[in-house]
């Protein structure tokens, strides 16, 4: 009997064991196939993009694991998706949800299209973007797309979500509400053609452009500014570095109510939100909280399977031969930590299979 796939092959955190069943697949028709297929049979799926937002269980998977490999971009400059922008002059993008996020952004950056510049090294696939709603520096996926077309599982036919209609929010849309119901098949953006982008008003990206909040920069130098801080933090993959052995960061920034936010220190971090509530800082509530960056490794800096990344105490880190049960071990820690010091509970971001905090 052949050897079974293994998910810690096939995951930024390197971790989880084996998948009963495995499927490739290279165009839209196999991948509707394979999933139709499965919940024909009763088979649970799992679909797997780049495996970047991922923490598999060490036993692995008991169903089919559809890899999502499509692949297309198709350019538009002559289009104008109504109300998505304030005037034409844009360019209309759709895109395969197999292709790679990051390669994406290059691609947009280097013919003139701004909008996600400031999403550069975000691992995963462009089919899991809308779904987390990626964002950072100031930026996040939902203002730039424009309809998602998906797979609908429940009533077996395709249906494709304006922008209005996805339910977008903080690290969240209607297809994180409704896990596993939409397979998301291609993604529509809609990018401005320009060779600057907005102006940054994410202060730490200004200072890496050396420019005031409220500036704009080349899109370029945004990207590549972008780039750099990411790897500062270890959030940008190398094998060679078990600081990037991680899900990226582990747990959301908490939204908290206006009493939440009351009781925390006065030197927490508090950002209001027009819902009404209080975005603060995990990393800040990790940190003074007791966990360092390095948490997790001997005083002497030797290492131990799982420890917070020496860069950022946001990325939970396989340190080379860690199990998912340590690492979770680990997430538990700080979690029950952060709670007990601030009364915050962190909620975990990465999608948890087979196992559980």
């Amino acid at each position: 009997m052949p050897e079974r796939e293994l998910l810690r092959d096939h995951t930024t955190l390197r971790l989880g064991g084996p998948a009963r069943e495995w499927v490739r697949a290279s165009t839209e028709a196999d991948l509707i196939a394979a999933v139709t297929r499965a919940d024909a049979a009763g088979t649970p799926v799992l679909l797997l993009g780049g495996g970047s937002n991922l923490v598999v269980a060490d036993a692995g998977f008991d169903g089919l694991v559809v890899e999502i490999a499509t692949t297309g971009i198709q350019a538009d400059t002559d289009a104008c998706e109504v109300d998505t922008l304030a005037a034409c002059g844009g360019v209309v993008l759709t895109v395969a949800a197999g292709e790679s996020w990051d390669a994406l952004v290059a691609f947009a950056v280097a013919q003139g299209w701004s909008g996600i510049e400031a999403l550069a090294g975000i691992p995963g696939a462009v089919g899991a973007a809308p779904i987390q709603n990626i964002g950072a520096y100031g930026q996040d996926v939902s203002q730039t797309i424009a309809r998602v077309r998906t797979w609908d599982r429940v009533t077996r036919a395709q249906r494709t979500f304006a922008l209005a209609d996805c339910g977008f929010g903080y690290r969240h849309s209607r297809f994180k509400a409704e896990p596993g119901r939409y397979l998301v098949l291609e993604v529509t953006f809609q990018l401005r053609e320009a060779t600057l982008g907005a102006g940054i008003q994410y202060a730490e990206l200004a200072r890496q452009l050396g420019i005031e909040p409220g500036q704009r920069a080349p899109l370029d130098q945004v990207r590549e500014a972008v780039l750099a801080l990411r790897a500062g933090k270890g959030m940008v993959l190398d094998a060679s570095d078990h600081d990037t052995w991680s899900a990226g960061s582990f747990f959301t920034n908490p939204h908290l109510t206006a009493a939440q936010a009351d009781a925390l220190p006065a030197a927490a971090p508090r950002w209001p939100q027009p819902d009404g509530l209080v975005k603060s800082s995990a990393a800040w509530l990790i940190e003074h909280a007791g966990f360092a960056k390095g948490y997790g490794l001997e005083s002497d800096g030797s290492e131990r399977s799982v420890a917070l990344s020496t860069k950022h105490t946001l990325a939970l880190t396989n340190r080379g031969e860690a199990t998912t049960e340590e690492l979770l071990a680990l997430a538990r820690t700080v979690r029950d930590g952060v709670e007990a010091a601030f009364g915050v509970r962190l909620v975990n971001e990465p999608v948890l299979v087979g196992c559980a905090l």
